[in-house]
């Protein structure tokens, strides 16, 4: 009885150490097609369309023993290592909290062109400097949070970032500087004494990573609810989403038209992550058309990665690894995008 007892133990340890047990990397699996109109509400705008924007989603769990185990004999999963997901010294909350803001940003900015191109009204509104993550043995550790934003730093009114890194660049080590910050719509007084940067080449300053925090307004009014997709690669999709709310036409021809990449400001589309994984999600999803980001390959990014290739070149690989008979179309701007659907035959 013992004996049984005890193997039943072990076996009990055993299984809670495969499927618990959380390893220093994660899977990339494919996710699926989103239709965007189901996040994305122009106000009094045009949904009478045949077709639909799809934005394309990933899987992104941490590995343990057992899935890591799987993802190694499932050529369509990814095992990545830590350090390729998360920033130096970045803990899982504020990698959430950075997926969050990306997506926050994204947003911003398929707001800002799809306006731009439509020639609409939009107000922007800078808020202040979003904090990223506090490093380590930097002035703000344990002062400052993640997913804090920086109003006012000495009394002054602090709205772009180049405003904070102005005022901490004139300051001296064990300075100290008082910081108003927004943390959950609290407004909050902290004091900060300054130190050089962990890791630095001797800089002053509070040992955070940052970035612009700012909002736009737009007439008509846009409500957009993706709380749950973190990351940037929407951008594009809500982009054409937007547009095609605001416009008196059915820019998808009538297909089901997927995509992704990251929505600049300047209207180009930027480079991301687990394009192959999407590729295959919009084929087993009926997706007819997919836009994929036609980006430039840089020597640095060669040097660091001598295999790397285009998110269009990696698109066209897996498509032909499994057959589609998906459309893949190479685009390095929403104008590139924009001129591939007005010469497009309607959908019969």
């Amino acid at each position: 009885m013992k004996k049984r007892l005890a193997i039943i133990v072990v076996a009990l340890l055993m299984f809670s150490f495969l499927t618990l047990y959380k390893l220093d990397s994660y899977i990339m699996s494919p996710g699926s097609a989103y239709d965007v109109s189901e996040f994305v509400n122009v106000q009094n705008g045009d949904t009478e369309d045949e077709g639909t924007f799809n934005l394309m989603t990933v899987s992104m769990m941490r590995a343990t023993p057992l899935l890591y185990a799987v993802a190694f004999f499932n050529e369509h999963q990814e095992i990545m290592q830590l350090n390729t997901v998360r920033q130096k010294e970045e803990d899982e909350e504020e990698y959430n909290i950075r997926q969050l803001k990306l997506m926050t940003d994204s947003q911003f900015n398929a707001l800002y062109v799809a306006f731009s191109k439509a020639g609409l009204d939009y107000n922007v509104t800078w808020k202040g400097v979003y904090v990223l993550n506090v490093l380590a043995g930097g002035a703000a550790e344990g002062i400052v949070k993640a997913g804090d934003e920086i109003v006012e730093v000495n009394g002054q009114r602090i709205q772009k970032q180049s405003e904070l890194v102005e005022i901490i660049s004139k300051a001296q080590k064990d300075d100290a500087v008082e910081l108003v910050i927004n943390r959950n719509n609290e407004l909050l007084t902290k004091n900060v004494q300054l130190k050089e940067i962990p890791d630095s080449d001797g800089r002053v300053g509070l040992g955070i990573m940052f970035t612009e925090s700012k909002s736009i307004k737009t007439d008509p009014k846009v409500k957009i609810n993706a709380e749950d997709i973190g990351g940037p690669s929407a951008g594009l999709m809500f982009t054409l989403e937007i547009l095609n709310q605001l416009l008196d036409e059915d820019l998808t021809k009538g297909y089901a038209v997927a995509g992704t990449g990251e929505m600049n400001e300047d209207g180009t589309v930027g480079r991301i992550g687990g394009i192959e994984r999407k590729v295959i999600a919009a084929d087993r999803d009926g997706m007819e058309i997919f836009f994929a980001p036609d980006d430039e390959i840089t020597t640095e990014m060669r040097q660091y990665n001598p295999k790397v290739e285009s998110n269009y070149a990696a698109a066209v690989k897996t498509a032909e690894d499994i057959g589609t008979k998906m459309k893949v179309v190479p685009v390095k701007t929403v104008d590139d995008v924009l001129a591939y659907l007005q010469a497009l035959e309607p959908k019969k």
